[in-house]
């Protein structure tokens, strides 16, 4: 009962630290109770399969995590208008199983090598299963420990040195520091050595907020400039309008909006830069073929509107295609097409448009599992067949843009990183928009599919960690919302509430100046895996020295 409770506690603390609803003070012992919980089956314990009863107690601990966090995966609808139970049990389980299995490993390794060693592959394994959450085709680092601070952003302005990943070492050594000053306490009762061990931890916990806090009231963006971006908000219902709504129409909305919003409020002279519109904005149904971009009604109509507005340029979301000639090579992505004979990939793209000039496009790199890509298709497949692979998303995978790309403006200095809203969430990818050279991070995206909850909250303020990451601004704008403009400390200056339709105009600050995050990356997850790889390797030399002896 007490090793359930301790799970169970666990669990309970990890789902209320959890933004956009939670206190991410918790975060710092939210482990301890499970960590603690291994300990008591690993050393005291007569259960006879003990990584058995870790797996399961740390499942259910992960299990109320990924249930109440995420649980707002169960919005999304199936064809008939239905909640899809799928949608939020596949991830929720499986990432909980993921995360058990972690947890053995860690039990596993202390119980062959001790305590001490055993909390350092504790912490090195977490990481290097965040990282992997963050490269391979199962990618969900949505419960990634750094993103936890996302609505507190205030006390983690040094991301910008070492990211959320460093984030995520800073709560796992927290939690280990204070795991253990709990073991000394119960193995010794020494007071000096608990008052030692409890200001380390206090320590190790509150100073980083103090050295951002510091950051945060003092920090001045060196600026090369400013434009003004109208982030339009069309609020179309996902399921009901955006994809059945005739597409001449859906454009007509947009450039009204478009229209309405083309000055500042508080400066009638002032032109609008860049108009964004969120992601596969257009056409509605169906695509935009690539190969037709100089033919197409729809960017035509944009290039037209671009006229009456000189020096404006447009940015957004859409859906497109690119057929392939028959000697032309094609990448593994291609579909090949029965009735029309043809190959083709299909794309979740960002264009700019410019009159007189050829469009420039992006296509998204970081699809979403089970939706924009099914994960390990080649090997899946020939397994599971056509039909069990077919779960109402995607039986294959939408093409990819396999380097960042930017968008250079020619009437002005800005050069904007088009980032397509599950992009946002990863730190080290984005910095390879700015390595090309951005000065401002735009995030295009299409949030509403499970109506007003958790989803587009939480996709929101993770956007803000890869504001102070970058130490670049950001203008969002989002199809039913919210569109925002967070500056480079992660304030969000002004938003556009969710479910509104509208556009958010605003000035936003172009910067150049790259951090040391932005240069180095995720190198803390490196380092782990190298940790790994060292205590992987001690094992076999502990047992040869000691047979020395």
């Amino acid at each position: 009962m007490k090793n359930l409770l301790l799970a169970l506690i666990s669990g309970v603390l990890l789902a209320i630290s959890w933004p956009t609803y939670g206190i991410p003070f918790f975060i710092f012992f939210a482990w301890v109770p499970l960590l603690m919980m291994e300990h008591n089956i690993a050393k005291f314990s007569n259960i006879k399969k003990k990584k058995l009863a870790v797996f399961c107690y740390s499942y259910l601990t992960f299990l109320i995590w990924n249930w109440v966090t995420t649980g707002w995966l169960y919005n999304s609808q199936l064809p008939d208008g239905s909640k899809s139970l799928l949608a939020v049990l596949f991830p929720v389980l499986t990432n909980s199983f993921f995360m058990a299995l972690v947890f053995v490993f860690y039990h596993i390794y202390k119980k062959s090598q001790g305590t001490y060693f055993g909390l350092v592959f504790f912490v090195a394994i977490w990481m290097a299963f965040e990282k992997l959450h963050l490269v391979w085709e199962f990618t969900w680092p949505w419960l990634n420990l750094g993103n936890v601070f996302a609505e507190y952003h205030q006390f983690i302005q040094w991301y910008d040195t070492l990211g959320a990943t460093g984030g995520s070492f800073w709560i796992l050594i927290c939690n280990v520091l204070a795991f253990y000053t709990i073991r000394i306490w119960e193995a010794g009762r020494i007071r000096k050595s608990l008052i030692k061990n409890v200001l380390m931890t206090a320590g190790c916990i509150i100073l980083p907020m103090v050295i951002s806090l510091v950051k945060y009231y003092n920090y001045t963006p060196e600026t090369v400039g400013s434009i003004n971006v109208t982030m339009l908000q069309p609020a179309l219902d996902p399921y009901t309008e955006k994809y059945q709504k005739d597409s001449l129409t859906i454009e007509s909305d947009l450039l009204k909006l478009a229209t309405e919003n083309s000055v500042l409020q508080n400066d009638k002279k002032s032109k609008i830069d860049l108009y964004l519109s969120p992601e596969t904005s257009l056409p509605g149904p169906g695509s935009i073929s690539e190969r037709g971009f100089n033919n197409s009604l729809l960017i035509n109509n944009i290039k037209t509107f671009l006229s009456q507005h000189p020096k404006s340029i447009f940015s957004g979301g859409i859906s497109s295609y690119y057929v392939y000639k028959e000697d032309e090579k094609k990448p593994s992505t291609a579909s090949y097409l029965d009735r029309q004979g043809i190959w083709v990939d299909e794309y979740n793209s960002a264009i700019q448009i410019i009159p007189n000039q050829q469009p420039e496009v992006y296509h998204k790199a970081m699809l979403v599992p089970g939706v924009e890509i099914f994960p390990y298709i080649n090997f899946f497949k020939p397994i599971l067949g056509d039909v069990m692979l077919d779960l109402g998303g995607t039986t294959r995978s939408l093409g990819i843009s396999n380097e960042r790309k930017v968008f250079a403006n020619p009437y002005n200095q800005s050069v904007i990183a088009p980032i397509i809203c599950y992009e946002s969430i990863y730190g080290e990818f984005v910095t390879g928009y700015v390595k090309k050279g951005a000065n401002l991070l735009t995030i295009v995206t299409n949030d509403s599919w499970w109506g007003y909850s958790q989803g587009h909250k939480q996709l929101l303020v993770y956007a803000k960690l890869r504001a102070i990451e970058t130490r670049r601004e950001i203008a969002r704008a989002a199809n039913s919302g919210t569109s925002a403009h967070i500056n480079s400390r992660g304030d969000i200056v002004d938003e556009l509430p969710y479910g509104a339709k509208g556009a958010l105009t605003a000035k936003v600050k172009l910067i150049d100046k790259e951090t040391f995050y932005t240069k180095s990356g995720d190198f803390l997850s490196r380092l782990c895996l190298f940790v790994i790889g060292a205590l992987l390797l001690f094992i076999p030399g502990r047992k040869y020295l000691m047979g020395k002896k």
